[in-house]
């Protein structure tokens, strides 16, 4: 996770937002008070927002853990990382 003190954070405030909605890399904004923030994208809060309620479900991820374990997943695709990965030129960080 990059570092950015609170100064260079609000004098690079739009550059940053760009940042991480486009690299998907947190941003840790820290101050001399050692109070600090992290700056993420909107689609990550929804996702770890998705994650804890799904997570809240009693007994959900046992019984995910078990369907996995228990699936056949010879024929499933592999994700290909290289088709949705993020050239480093699109990130400024």
């Amino acid at each position: 996770m990059n570092t950015i003190n609170i100064t260079k954070a609000k004098a690079n405030l739009f550059q940053l937002v760009s940042d991480v909605n486009v690299g998907f890399n947190p941003i840790r904004i820290v101050n001399n008070k050692g109070k600090n923030a992290v700056l993420i994208s909107e689609d990550e809060w929804k996702n770890i927002e998705e994650t804890l309620f799904l997570s809240s479900i009693p007994g959900y991820v046992e019984n995910l853990n078990e369907i996995k374990k228990n699936e056949n997943w010879d024929n499933a695709e592999e994700y290909k990382k290289e088709e949705h990965s993020i050239s480093e030129n699109e990130c400024s960080l």
